[in-house]
């Protein structure tokens, strides 16, 4: 059955206060981003009691609405249809950034801001690894009646391509996509992060390996590409977009076209590979190690920290900036640790918005919890964590333990992803290999866990109750 997304948004904009209380309208993967000029006015229940909404919360400056992927693009375009301002998440965190966001959560927001267009392309790369580790398998092949060792060359070289590209180019993704949010030209950071691998540099994983000789200059630079890298691209994109910005101020509007990316791209080349990309190589070399040595921690110790605090860090939305790490430890290594770690802690509470839903005698409450359920299962924790578990809050702490106790056995296994951006249920496409019985045994195990916590010590409609009766 067709949903009626021009109601569903009228509804929405109705609930926050009509068009008159609403600045600008923008949205991400699963939410709608909403700058409101006045937060009181706002009728949260009703907006939570619209058909599709799953959750809504206020941080930021910015009144969040979950609908879930897909649904949030339709809704979004039905209420710009409606006539409502439309905004950058950069217009929007600069409208937040006068509600009194502090410059934690605006960097941390940059980050998702920057990260988060880029991560379909890694995903349909993640996907690719996946099916070729899946075809590669001696089983496999031999359903066809081939080897590893009579596969056509011409077709191992189509799956290098299909897996291999979007790591190779990584720093023109990355550059691109900062440049376009901190409002330079994005051809300008395409060109800049192709200048970045350009192929006379020497790769730096061969440098890495001393299979090449870095270039140097005045004698003590080193320079070589930035194949792989992420923060050293994050960091000339920002830049790139702040000098492009300043020179269009002082450039004579006769000379600007020709002046401006000139200069532009001049000043960019030498600083990225002789100042920032030293630097921030660096500095990525040091973020990477301190995450494997957390997820290194002996007996699995360190996968029960991170398993244990994943959604901690998603409610805080500071999540976004593991997007760096993940990146990076795939551009590296070829392989994510982290993803394992936190499909279990997502799975798990899944199973707490389940234990709730199979434990309430309230239809609303059913009714909320049991979608928010399968959203989870499908990698998507806000409903479940906004619209039930941090609404009476133990599910949500069960579901922390289910998640402790799921990134313990993923250390334990030593689980490692070949993507990234997918979890739970979808990211067994991750895992196509002689993992995949471990991930799906981690995975049940979370998800039990929680569920079994929750509903027997985790839940009551006495709580809900209480909850109620303190709202009224």
């Amino acid at each position: 059955m067709s949903k009626n997304y021009k109601q569903i948004a009228s509804e929405i904009v109705e609930a926050l206060g009509g068009d008159e209380n609403i600045i600008s309208v923008a949205h991400c993967a699963t939410r709608l981003r909403v700058i409101v000029k006045d937060r009181e006015i706002i009728k949260d229940s009703e907006v939570t009691d619209i058909d599709l909404v799953k959750g809504s919360f206020f941080t930021s400056g910015q009144y969040q609405v979950i609908l879930g992927t897909g649904i949030v693009n339709k809704v979004y375009e039905e209420v710009l249809a409606l006539g409502l301002s439309g905004s950058s998440k950069n217009e929007q965190a600069e409208a937040a950034s006068k509600y009194g966001d502090n410059w934690f959560k605006r960097m941390i927001r940059i980050f998702g801001d920057v990260f988060v267009p880029i991560i379909p392309v890694l995903v349909a790369t993640g996907l690719f690894m996946g099916v070729r580790g899946l075809i590669m398998q001696e089983q496999v092949l031999a359903l066809f009646g081939a080897t590893p060792s009579t596969v056509s060359p011409d077709f191992l070289l189509l799956t290098q391509i299909l897996t291999d590209t979007a790591f190779a180019f990584l720093p023109v993704l990355v550059c691109w996509s900062a440049v376009k949010n901190f409002g330079g030209s994005p051809v300008l950071g395409i060109i800049l992060g192709l200048m970045l691998v350009h192929p006379a540099l020497p790769v730096s994983w061969d440098v890495a390996q001393h299979k090449a000789d870095p270039l140097y200059f005045f004698g003590f630079i080193k320079v070589a590409g930035y194949q792989g890298s992420v923060l050293p691209a994050f960091i000339a994109g920002l830049c790139l977009a702040k000098i492009e910005k300043w020179l269009r101020k002082r450039v004579p509007n006769a000379l600007d076209l020709i002046l401006t990316p000139f200069l532009t791209l001049l000043i960019m080349v030498v600083l990225s590979l002789m100042v920032i990309g030293p630097i921030f190589h660096q500095v990525e070399i040091w973020l990477l190690a301190a995450v494997n040595f957390l997820l290194g921690l002996p007996s699995g110790l360190g996968g029960l920290i991170y398993g244990g605090i994943n959604q901690i860090i998603v409610v805080t939305g500071v999540h976004h900036a593991l997007n760096l790490i993940e990146i990076q430890m795939l551009a590296e290594t070829g392989w994510n640790t982290v993803n394992p770690i936190s499909s279990a802690s997502i799975i798990a509470q899944a199973g707490a918005a389940l234990a709730v839903a199979v434990k309430t005698s309230s239809p609303k409450t059913k009714s909320l919890a049991y979608p928010s359920a399968v959203s989870a299962m499908l990698g998507i924790t806000e409903p479940a964590i906004f619209g039930v578990n941090l609404r009476f809050v133990k599910p949500f702490i069960m579901g922390l333990i289910g998640g402790a106790v799921g990134g313990f056995l993923s250390s334990l296994f030593g689980l490692k992803a070949t993507g990234m951006s997918i979890t739970a249920i979808p990211g067994t496409l991750l895992y196509m290999n002689d993992q995949l019985p471990w991930y799906l045994l981690v995975n049940v195990i979370s998800m039990a866990t929680a569920f079994l916590l929750t509903y027997f010590f985790g839940y009551s409609d006495k709580m809900k109750e209480a909850l109620e009766a303190k709202k009224g």
